[in-house]
């Protein structure tokens, strides 16, 4: 197997970038990137720190972030499973990217930035989901914004497929790796419940 090791070797392999996909980019948010940011009630954060790169899955029941102006985002950082794995990268590698999706829509747009966290008592209070604050807001300072190319969706037709039987659940998987210690039915059975006072 022979592997690339040189940008030469790459760009030997591919066309030119399609125009398109360069003149898309902006600096700042445009009214219309703005809008289906506005719009996504999902994205996912990705990191970087010492330890790796990490991918996390962020959702709200409204826009998952709030657009304080053309060049800043702000995220609140919900109830988790406190492994912070994110939050850690970030204290020490502020680079972030965030993928964002609307149901039904083969769109994604990217957000590449770079972010702090605060605890700002008045910033948090903003997000406040009846009695519950978020612990940090993530302040995202935008670098670029672009749509990108809608073939993966079309490609597995995300939106059109519902597959979720043909995959373990959690509660399988946790009962693989701790010898039936963890997980199984009652998991899968309770989350939804077990989740709900833990939402925000």
């Amino acid at each position: 197997m022979r592997i690339l090791k040189t940008l030469e070797d790459l760009h030997a392999l591919y066309a030119e970038p399609v125009p398109t996909s360069l003149t898309k980019v902006t600096a700042t948010l445009t009214p219309k990137y703005r809008a289906w940011i506005e719009g996504s009630r999902f994205c996912v954060l990705s990191t970087v720190g010492p330890e790796g790169v990490h991918g996390t899955p962020r959702g709200d029941d409204g826009p998952v972030v709030r657009v304080r102006d053309e060049k800043t985002l702000l995220m609140p950082d919900w109830w988790g499973n406190n492994r912070l794995d994110a939050l850690r990268d970030i204290i020490r590698d502020p680079r972030v990217a965030l993928l964002f999706l609307v149901p039904g829509s083969n769109t994604t747009i990217r957000v590449n930035g770079r972010a702090v966290l605060t605890d700002d008592e008045a910033l948090r209070e903003s997000f406040r989901k009846k009695t519950r604050l978020p612990a940090t807001v993530l302040v995202i300072e935008i670098d670029e914004v672009y749509s990108q190319c809608a073939k993966a969706l079309m490609r597995s037709e995300l939106w059109a497929r519902n597959d979720k039987e043909t995959v373990p659940t959690v509660g399988q998987i946790l009962s693989e790796i701790t010898n039936g210690a963890e997980g199984g039915e009652v998991y899968d059975r309770d989350y939804a419940e077990r989740a709900k006072p833990k939402m925000w």
